[in-house]
């Protein structure tokens, strides 16, 4: 009973540390996708306001 006791805790600190990880990538990545959706906006802007003499 002892082993299968130790086997349910690594398990459980498996799928945190996968949680963390995952959380971690998502959180890195919210940094790139709002510099690309700034650059893209940025783009349609400057389209928009394109002068033509």
């Amino acid at each position: 009973m002892k082993g299968l006791r130790f086997i349910k805790a690594q398990s459980t600190v498996e799928y945190t540390m996968l949680i963390i990880i995952v959380a971690a990538a998502l959180a890195a990545m919210t940094v790139y996708i709002t510099r690309s959706m700034n650059a893209r906006l940025k783009q349609a802007q400057d389209e928009l306001n394109y002068y033509r003499p």
